[in-house]
Formats: C-alpha cells, structure tokens, sequence
C-alpha cells in the first residue's frame, strides 16, 4: 500500500486530536519504515557491567534480533574501558565472539587466526606477507557508540555521540538511588511473545487510564485518582502513588517528591525501553518488534532491596503483563476493523500516549 493514502497526523492539541491511523499497527511497509527511521538509529540497552566483571571480558550480542540482528561484542579492555565492537571478522565475515569469555591477549578468529585488540585493531593475521597494501583501517573491527547510564550499557547503529536527553532527565529526579548497588538477577528474567505491534505495546504502557479496568491487582495498591503523567521530548515518566500503607520510597528530604508516597516511577524512553523503578529496584523492560503483528517484551530484573522484592506496586509483574497482553491482543484485532481508523483521547488520562503518537506521526511525516 501507498504511504500517502493515509493521514498521519495528530494534532498537538490533545482536546482536538485524534488517535494516529490505524495502518501504523498494520502495514507491511509502515513498519518497515519504522524498523529503519526509528530502531535502527535508537539507542539499546546491552547489559549490566557487572556481566563483564574484569579486564578482557567479551560480550556477544545481537542489535534487536531477528529484524536488524547486526551481530556486535561489549569489551571491557585491560584499562577498564568499556567499547562495542563489530563482532565479524573482517576477512571473511566470520562471527568472532560466540560466547561470554575473558582473554586479556584480544579476540582471535576462530577461522583463519586474524587477530584483533580490545579496542578492535587488526594486530596479526596468518599468510598474509604477501598481500600488498595491508593492513588498512577497513581491516579493523567497526566501532560503535556506547554509554553507560547508571550501571547499565547502551549503544546505539547510528551516529549519536551522546545519549538522548531523556537519559539526564531521568538522572533529574533518579540520581540519589545507589544505581551502582542495583544486582542484576538473571534468573528473573523472561521473554514474552504478544501476537500485537509493537506500537499497541508501548501505548498501553503510556497511560495508566486502563488500570482501575484492567488490573484489579495493581489498582488496589496504585491511587488512580492521583496518577500522574510528564511527557519530555523523546520521554514518559508516569508516577503511581500508594495507596494507604503500601510500599512505597524513602525519598530524600529535598527530593522534588518529598512527602509523597511514590510507589512506582514509570519510564519510557522512546522508543521501547521501559525503565520500572520500584522501591526493591528497577524492572527493565525492552520492546523488539517481531512482526508487524508480533513483538518480544523482555524483562531483566535488578534488586537494591531483597527485603521489599515483590512488594506494591511492583508485586506479581507476571500477572500484570498477563492482562496487558489480553487486552493489546484484542486491540490488535480490533484496529484492523473497517468501521475503525480513528479515536479520540482522554485529556487528562492519555497524554503519554498522545505524546507517543505525535513522536511517530512526525516521523512518518517526514518532520524528524
């Protein structure tokens, strides 16, 4: 289908707007488009450092599987510096790093014995005296950018030098937990498979309108009438405040929040990392789109506080993500419905995802 058959605009006024077009969950070629303006340059997270504890360490991953899947490797080099890597030889496209592993002498490939440093220079290479005009800077390893924010790393296919600002605004009001202390806990983690777009996904997560309907669970330790939504550029933060005597933080005196009873700060960073923080620690949730009717939620979990785990707001996350799921699934069906292209918003529940809406409709327009 043609692009320029549909309207995707939205209005800035969320009293006047309507929802964006429907086609953005549907067609082919609109996600598509997506995958290359918006995931491909999009900054994503890799991994704790802790999971390359010491000089030498390799980390193999891959950028957002199966659809990009650029095979890349995180290096802690022998200074303690943190680096990623094209994880592809650069002689004949072989994959170097197969597995986690420490080797303080550089990665070796295990096809034809070229050599390379931590930081990704070709240092030798077998039966190669005769080639003329080598070694050249394309027979190093390709680096890409990376960032750590807190204790967690992030790179990014495109050429951004920084992270995006929603990073430091989150460090705003974040910046007295020990992020330094938060242990990662591997055998939490969990992938879940939703026969959704991945765009239905993260617009559920942006507003909390659905949850007196939804989740019956969290509503009776979340004060709906006193949720709150704060868009920021490229960024959502939703605040769930306890209700009664439910957990919630210990917020420094002079915090912006001082006083209130958070139980929840909600990140989104656009465009599908969801940084959960609760008063055991942050939940870390990754949208990958599979398909345009597919997607893979991932959740990684890092505790501050076994004492408080699965307590409040972030208690049985499994069955909050079950009716999540329920619900985007139906949403799914229903948008591909001929009686239904448009909505309209809540002015005071949906601008987090009004907010969302307007990030995308610009870049299907062509304004970003």
């Amino acid at each position: 289908m043609e692009m320029s058959r549909y309207d995707f605009y939205v209005d800035a006024d969320i009293s006047l707007a309507t929802t964006i077009h429907t086609a953005v969950y549907h067609d082919e070629a609109i996600f598509r488009l997506l995958i290359e303006n918006i995931f491909v340059p999009s900054w994503q997270f890799i991994a704790s450092c802790d999971e390359l504890p010491g000089p030498g360490c390799f980390f193999p991953f891959s950028f957002l599987p199966p659809l990009i899947d650029e095979p890349l490797v995180a290096v802690r080099d022998m200074d303690n510096q943190f680096h990623v890597l094209s994880n592809v030889c650069t002689h004949r496209g072989n994959l170097l790093a197969m597995e986690k592993c420490q080797n303080k002498h550089g990665l070796v490939c295990k096809y034809h014995g070229r050599k390379f440093s931590h930081q990704g220079q070709m240092l030798s290479m077998p039966e190669f005296k005769e080639v003329q005009n080598f070694p050249q800077a394309v027979d190093n390893l390709t680096s890409f950018p990376l960032k750590m924010w807190g204790n967690w790393l992030f790179t990014s296919l495109g050429s951004y030098s920084q992270l995006p600002p929603s990073f430091h605004w989150m460090t705003d009001r974040l910046q007295w937990l020990p992020f330094a202390h938060f242990q990662y806990q591997p055998r939490f983690d969990k992938d879940y498979e939703v026969n959704a777009n991945w765009a239905l996904y993260c617009e559920n997560y942006l507003e909390g309108f659905h949850i007196p309907f939804v989740h019956a669970g969290l509503n009776q330790v979340i004060d709906f009438g006193t949720y709150e939504t704060i868009c920021h550029q490229d960024a959502v933060l939703q605040i769930g405040y306890a209700k009664g005597d439910e957990l919630c933080f210990d917020l420094p005196t002079d915090h912006i929040d001082a006083g209130k009873k958070v139980a929840a700060y909600y990140y989104f960073v656009f465009p599908n990392l969801m940084f959960n923080f609760y008063p055991w620690g942050l939940s870390l949730n990754i949208v990958t789109p599979l398909a345009v009717d597919k997607t893979k939620i991932t959740f990684k979990t890092f505790i501050l506080d076994h004492q408080k785990y699965n307590q409040g707001a972030g208690s049985d996350l499994n069955t909050v993500e079950m009716e999540d799921e329920a619900i985007v699934e139906n949403v799914q069906r229903g948008t591909k419905s001929r009686a239904y292209q448009h909505g309209r918003y809540s002015v005071t529940r949906e601008t987090g995802t009004h907010h969302f809406h307007r990030l995308l409709a610009d870049i299907l327009n062509g304004s970003r």
